[in-house]
């Protein structure tokens, strides 16, 4: 079960995490872009600044570049959280128009562009919807985290075994969803 409160106050970092997590535009990595998203007491804290080490040591096109090589074109790291487990499954379009009816719901438009299980779209969801305080929160969030827990597990191993810079960052998604997990008492 999910601390919804504990999520809500994480707000800014998906919001960060979706910017960083879409293809990079140079504004995105100013240096002034990671002020006031998270504080040494957050769980993502060491992860989020080991990833903006890393990424500064490239140029905005190594960057793109390897943003392409890493997400669109191996299929172990892709931003689709439930391709891994799903494919192109039933299974996976039942999910997908899950995971849009939630949005819906919370009164965000999908992109026809986009899949609904795509992760800057997750964390953007999470960012922007104002699901605070909404008796259907608790229910919808289990499910999408649950997603988000399963995709991402997949995306960091692919992403270690390619020693990318994006592991420290999807390592520190994680870490702040694991944080936010009410612990039941023993």
């Amino acid at each position: 079960m999910i601390d919804l409160n504990l999520l809500h106050s994480h707000k800014p970092l998906f919001g960060f995490l979706a910017q960083v997590l879409s293809y990079p535009e140079k504004r995105t990595f100013h240096p002034n872009m990671l002020e006031g998203i998270v504080s040494p007491s957050s769980p993502a804290y060491e992860y989020i600044l080991k990833f903006w080490e890393m990424v500064h040591e490239y140029s905005l096109e190594e960057l793109e570049e390897l943003y392409v090589e890493t997400f669109d074109f191996q299929k172990k790291s892709t931003m689709y959280m439930t391709f891994v487990k799903f494919e192109d499954s039933k299974e996976r379009g039942q999910m997908l128009a899950r995971l849009k009816v939630l949005y819906e719901m919370y009164g965000l438009e999908m992109p026809n562009s986009e899949l609904s299980d795509y992760l800057p779209l997750i964390c953007e969801f999470i960012y922007a919807a104002d699901w605070l305080g909404d008796p259907r929160s608790e229910e919808s969030f289990n499910i999408l985290l649950a997603v988000l827990e399963d995709g991402t597990f997949h995306l960091l191993n692919a992403l270690d075994e390619f020693q990318s810079p994006y592991a420290p960052l999807i390592k520190g998604l994680r870490e702040t969803v694991k944080f936010c997990i009410v612990k039941e008492a023993p």
